[in-house]
């Protein structure tokens, strides 16, 4: 098997990963018995182990300069707390392994991201074409996951889980490391990419579209099934999310273009604003669960712009903590945020005044996207342009 097709493969098994970890811990918690507002301190404390573990070894790898390393590393350490994981019952130890997973299995986005992007480069291949095994990873293992809890059991996800992760493995460990740049990492060149102004209005930006996303995410299977929809349906709505995207991120040479990252953002806040504002107003779970085959005009056109924005300006030495600070603010910071806030909405006044709340996020979102896009756009044509 090819560099690339391997690379496919783990983005693949490491999206299926984090579809049992992202869609259906909510789920699995909420099996056990815990209430809204303890699913969303889990899940809000998870984000905190993010903003530290992210960093860290989005330092570490560049420091080192490898990737591959370092992603054998964390998916051998995953796998096994995953299954512990998806055994446990208690309060205590699911606190306890959540936090290990969200230390070891949350790291690895940012670094594959970085991965997929150099070697797309690299190969003279889109990005798209790499990342799109990723959302057929989630789509797919959503879907598994859905008939696997019915019909087994939530418990059994532990097995399912170390299974991927074995395979996962495996693949890691054949793959090829990223082209190493020629450039030494200076603390210099990071402060002059943090403290430009567009940046950290774009960072800003991220942070904004990214609180009501992971609002969805967590929250989502909880309202289906408070509808009265059942895991298989759970499944099902993520597999149609996530199977969406496939088709944009293959497609993200034809309309991913330098300079409208920003406008792109913008349109997919639309979106996200529509998308959130039916959420609140729908009664019907199978419903609710259609609706998610309008992420595929949000998450990949929103995610695919941030990583070219951030890839476009990032010195190269630093490509692997930028990616670092995108995923932070994504699943980390914002993470923490939705996860509190969500649990106490969700919690005092219930699903619909969640998801108002939410559309209104996307549409502050879309607002300030636009806004930026004024401002700076114009200089980016011009340099588009002239290249």
């Amino acid at each position: 098997m090819n560099a690339l097709n391997l690379l496919r493969s783990f983005n693949f098994l490491y999206f299926a990963l984090l579809s049992m970890f992202i869609t259906f811990l909510p789920v699995y918690l909420a099996e056990q018995g815990l209430q809204p507002a303890q699913i969303g301190f889990i899940i809000g404390t998870g984000g905190f182990i993010t903003i530290i573990t992210q960093p860290l070894w989005g330092m570490i790898s560049d420091k080192t300069r490898t990737i591959r390393k370092i992603l054998l590393l964390l998916v051998l350490i995953s796998s096994v707390t995953g299954y512990f994981l998806y055994n446990s019952s208690t309060f205590f130890m699911l606190i306890l392994f959540a936090m290990l997973l969200y230390f070891f299995l949350m790291p690895i986005d940012p670094l594959l991201e970085s991965l997929n992007f150099s070697i797309s480069e690299a190969s003279g291949v889109s990005y798209g074409s790499i990342r799109t095994y990723g959302a057929l990873g989630y789509a797919v293992t959503s879907l598994l996951t859905g008939y696997v809890m019915s019909y087994f059991g939530a418990h059994s996800l532990s097995l399912l889980f170390v299974g991927i992760g074995f395979i996962s493995l495996v693949i890691s460990w054949k793959m090829s490391d990223v082209p190493v740049t020629g450039k030494p990492v200076t603390l210099s060149s990071l402060k002059h990419f943090m403290s430009n102004k567009e940046t950290l209005m774009f960072l800003l930006l991220v942070f904004v579209c990214s609180v009501p996303a992971r609002m969805n995410d967590t929250f989502l299977g909880i309202y289906i099934r408070e509808l009265g929809g059942t895991p298989e349906l759970i499944g099902q709505s993520f597999f149609l999310a996530a199977g969406s995207e496939i088709i944009v991120f293959a497609l993200s040479f034809w309309w991913l273009r330098k300079g409208k990252e920003m406008m792109l953002i913008s349109f997919a806040s639309i979106f996200f604003f529509i998308r959130f504002f039916l959420s609140a107003w729908i009664t019907d779970p199978h419903v609710l669960a259609y609706l998610q085959i309008m992420q595929m005009l949000t998450f990949p056109i929103f995610y695919s712009a941030a990583i070219q924005y951030l890839y476009r300006i990032v010195p190269v030495e630093w490509r692997a903590t930028g990616q670092t600070a995108l995923a932070l603010l994504f699943f980390g910071i914002s993470g923490i945020l939705a996860s509190y806030l969500g649990g106490f909405i969700y919690g005092s006044f219930g699903a619909k005044t969640l998801y108002l709340t939410i559309s209104v996020l996307s549409f502050l979102g879309m607002l300030f996207g636009f806004i930026l896009n004024r401002i700076y756009g114009k200089t980016h044509n011009v340099r588009n342009e002239a290249v």
